[in-house]
């Protein structure tokens, strides 16, 4: 299962969720929490973290949170649609 911060795009994740991939929506559920928050709704049931903000890497590698696996996004707006498309390609090759 994917937890997509509150930055990830409608458009991405209404294209995983065409792909049947099982995404949770912080923007939908949770917003404004915090990211140590998110941190824990990703834990149960296990989610990889979808998002395109750099904190995330500061907790696995200066908190060292070790439990969280988080997928980082960067790109431009005008290239959002090739971005979402290998997105899909890659949790379709790897499973969720």
């Amino acid at each position: 299962m994917i937890l997509a911060d509150e930055n990830i795009p409608s458009t991405i994740i209404g294209a995983l969720r065409e792909k049947n991939i099982e995404i949770y929506s912080i923007y939908e559920n949770n917003r404004g929490i915090s990211d140590r928050e998110i941190i824990e709704v990703s834990q149960n049931p296990p989610r990889i973290i979808l998002t395109e903000d750099k904190d995330f890497g500061e907790w696995v590698f200066a908190h060292g949170v070790k439990s969280i696996s988080v997928l980082f996004l960067r790109y431009r707006y005008v290239e959002r649609f090739e971005i979402t498309q290998i997105l899909v390609n890659l949790i379709e090759q790897k499973g969720e």
